[in-house]
């Protein structure tokens, strides 16, 4: 499995409350994000099934707000 890196942009309070949570759990600042993002797709799948990569994106994908 290859990793990939993603930059994401937040309020510079919101990254400091992230980082004590963090740092409150023993995990570093990336460590912590990966655990958030896995128990997302954790409960989205206990929800929704489990996503698979075989459907066209058109029929894989949320329908755009209107």
């Amino acid at each position: 499995m290859s990793v990939k890196s993603v930059s994401i942009r937040m309020e510079e309070e919101m990254l400091k409350k992230l980082g004590f949570v963090a740092e409150y759990e023993g995990r570093s600042l990336n460590s912590h994000v990966l655990v958030l993002i896995r128990e997302n797709i954790r409960a989205f799948e206990a929800q929704n099934g489990s996503i698979t990569f075989d459907l066209p994106p058109a029929d894989n994908v949320k329908p755009t707000a209107k």
